[in-house]
């Protein structure tokens, strides 16, 4: 059963001067697996975590470092959820995430749909 989908849209540009501006956003949003990407990787992987909040209602005190991006040694990402993420997740009935990213044409998007049982 679908619990939730969450979509977060990511301007390139922007986001690259965000990180610029701002020299320890990068650290603050992004796990030391993450971070090492390209600016527009690293805009699909925000846009994720983005997703996930939005799956998971946007509660407080989420930190963002407990949603993380990895690849399957196919290409194929999916989330490793922990901490605050992962008990709100919980508290939601969510057992499994599926996880769709991609980037064109001065955007990054990623897709989230969220599985309970039942």
């Amino acid at each position: 059963m679908i619990v939730g989908i969450g979509v977060d849209v990511v301007d390139l540009e922007r986001f690259a001067r965000s990180l610029d501006r701002t020299p320890h956003l990068a650290d603050r949003l992004f796990s030391s697996a993450e971070a090492d990407g390209r600016p527009e990787s690293l805009a699909a992987v925000f846009a994720a975590k983005e997703a996930v909040a939005k799956v998971l209602g946007a509660p407080g005190g989420l930190a963002w470092h407990d949603v993380e991006v990895r690849h399957e040694d196919s290409g194929r990402p999916y989330l490793l959820i922990t901490g605050t993420v992962a008990a709100a997740a919980a508290d939601r009935g969510i057992l499994r995430w599926h996880l769709s990213l991609s980037h064109d044409a001065g955007s990054a998007i990623a897709m989230v749909v969220a599985e309970g049982d039942t």
